[in-house]
């Protein structure tokens, strides 16, 4: 058996190890009083500390200095705030999800970006809807190849649903002929679920038999239910965010949808500042209903989810868009984090939304049986919007380039911005970089310093880790099994400020590892909480154990748990005398 085998079936046995799980019902009541029952876990994606802090307690120049986040204000008032929370690195969407239900990071779970590369995968059967070029899989041969896992994949991702033949979308949605293949296992296409290393507190909790809910932003999301066939949510649901925005009936205000300037066939949701709230809506609504004893579109009764939630995008949308039709900027307006006319009205709508769900709660006599969780999945640089510096976005702008650009002949051709058919590097306001063999990661760190020196630096580059540099966050990058097959060669992180984008649609991005990047809220909530602020260091990795130790399930039963130590929040009990 080649190394490579020997490495991947060393995966697929770790996989298979299970815990002993006591089920949901009977764990409720060990010690717990069967107190906390419910857990609603909510990614305002974008939301950093700090927008939490000026929205609880108002600041100048805002909503006339009143606080413009009551419903959050109030969960607080019986919540745990973490100040200095940390997301994954890279704070991308997919491993900051990842990092929230696995309870580990990306040198464990496997998860570098939505768009990333694999050393020893094979490419999809065809092309995928943004560009990676379909290819030959031989089994036993691992030629390496571009992993997607966005809207890429959806049968058709100019539908809200993903272009499912029945139904509004979920796991139905993805075209398996448009995914990465793996020739360890026969050349099977790998399903999100099964291309993350670890299980999920999804996975936990379903066999523990908990009924379980999710909704996120792509199909391909549906990694959240962890190794196996996808059915460890048992109601996924996934309007796609970057389909063209169209009305939507039964969803007040949205048909037709507000902003007409931003419905073409180049458009998506995240193009409005309006559009992007009928689509949150959407998912706001699921959570009603799955609140309200019904599956997420209301068409069928279910239980009560033990863990269910989902993803705030107006947030993020109101951080980085310049709408130019309508003549708007997101952002803020200043260091201190005074938010835009624009993003106000996103984070108001966010939190008028939790609201809602707090109500339903409330109503159903639920409230104090739920553990109410709120982070995001990454936060978003910069906070101080003038310091954004794109490539060549005004004539004046030093930075020209970027580290892939720099590196075009080195890159493998799927990923090389001299690519035209391509889906490009993967960059935004990080660089990472898997080499072909055509540069040795040396030479190639000695281009990017010669090419955009201290001096002259056309690439905007803060830092570059390389080599021991990146063993420092991730497992050394390589061949299996004594190396890493997803590990870039080269991550770079770039000055504050800068991305590499030519866009004039933003104003600030996310995946780096700058402070606005990776600090993010974290408010734990329960009736019975008192609140407490924590200002020592924790990473969003540690809501995963807290949900399942909060339910009354082992942590350790969660694999990155074990392989990473991952820790329980600090402040928080759950038990008698729960959170005093």
């Amino acid at each position: 058996m080649s190394t490579s085998k020997r490495w991947v079936a060393a995966v697929a046995s770790a996989l298979l190890l299970a815990a002993f799980i006591v089920p949901i019902a009977r764990t409720q009541d060990r010690g717990h009083g069967g107190r906390i029952r419910h857990v609603l876990l909510i990614s305002i994606d974008g939301m950093h500390a700090l927008d939490f802090i000026n929205c609880s307690k108002g600041i100048s120049g805002a909503n006339g200095g009143a606080p413009y986040c009551p419903n959050l204000a109030e969960l607080g008032e019986t919540g745990v705030n973490y100040l200095d929370t940390a997301t994954s690195k890279p704070s991308d969407s997919f491993p900051g999800l990842m990092a929230l239900v696995t309870g580990g990071s990306p040198r464990t779970v496997g998860a570098f970006y939505d768009v990333a590369y694999d050393r020893s995968l094979a490419p999809p059967k065809i092309t995928t809807g943004n560009g990676v070029a379909g290819g030959n899989c031989t089994p036993g041969m691992f030629p390496g190849t571009r992993t997607e896992y966005d809207e890429g994949i959806d049968i058709d991702k100019t539908k809200v649903n993903g272009g499912a033949s029945t139904g509004d979308g979920g796991i139905n949605s993805i075209d398996p002929n448009k995914l990465v293949r793996d020739p360890a296992n026969g050349c099977a296409p790998v399903y999100p679920w099964n291309f993350v290393r670890t299980n999920t507190i999804f996975g936990v909790i379903h066999a523990a038999g908990g009924y379980t809910a999710w909704s996120d932003k792509h199909p391909s999301y549906s990694a959240v239910s962890g190794p196996g066939k996808g059915n460890n949510v048992d109601d996924y649901y996934s309007p796609d965010i970057n389909s063209i925005p169209v009305s939507l009936p039964g969803v007040t205000g949205c048909d037709p949808l507000p902003d007409q300037t931003q419905v073409a066939a180049s458009n998506a949701w995240t193009d409005s500042f309006q559009n992007i709230k009928c689509y949150d809506t959407l998912k706001v609504n699921a959570i009603l209903n799955e609140i309200n004893g019904k599956t997420h579109n209301g068409s069928a009764s279910a239980p009560m989810p033990a863990l269910f939630g989902m993803n705030f995008q107006v947030v993020s949308v109101g951080q980085k868009l310049i709408e130019k039709s309508l003549h708007l900027t997101g952002g803020y307006e200043d260091a201190v984090g005074t938010p835009t006319p624009s993003l106000l009205s996103e984070i108001q709508f966010a939190d008028a939304s939790i609201g809602k769900m707090v109500a339903a709660l409330k109503s159903r006599g639920l409230l104090e049986s739920t553990l109410i969780v709120i982070s995001a999945k990454h936060g978003q640089s910069p906070i101080d919007s003038p310091r954004y510096l794109g490539i060549s976005t005004t004539p004046s702008d030093p930075v020209t380039t970027s580290p892939a650009t720099i590196l075009e002949n080195c890159l493998p051709f799927s990923e090389s911005p001299a690519n035209a058919n391509g889906i490009g590097p993967t960059e935004d306001d990080v660089s990472l970089i898997w080499l072909s063999n055509s540069c040795t990661t040396e030479s190639a760190v000695h281009t990017l310093e010669t090419q955009s020196p201290a001096t002259g630096n056309i690439a905007g580059i803060g830092e570059i880790f390389w080599g021991p540099g990146i063993t420092q966050i991730f497992n050394a990058p390589g061949l299996p099994p004594e190396d890493d097959p997803r590990t870039p060669d080269i991550l770079v992180t770039p000055n504050i400020g800068v991305t590499y984008s030519g866009s004039g649609k933003k104003l600030a991005e996310h995946g780096g590892l700058a402070h606005d990047d990776v600090n993010v809220m974290l408010l734990l909530s329960n009736p019975n909480f008192e609140p407490k602020t924590v200002t020592s260091p924790v990473e969003t990795l540690q809501i995963a154990p807290t949900i399942l130790e909060a339910l009354g399930l082992d942590p350790n039963q969660l694999q990155a748990v074990q392989k990473e130590h991952t820790q329980v929040l600090p402040a928080v009990q759950f038990g008698a005398d729960e959170g005093r």
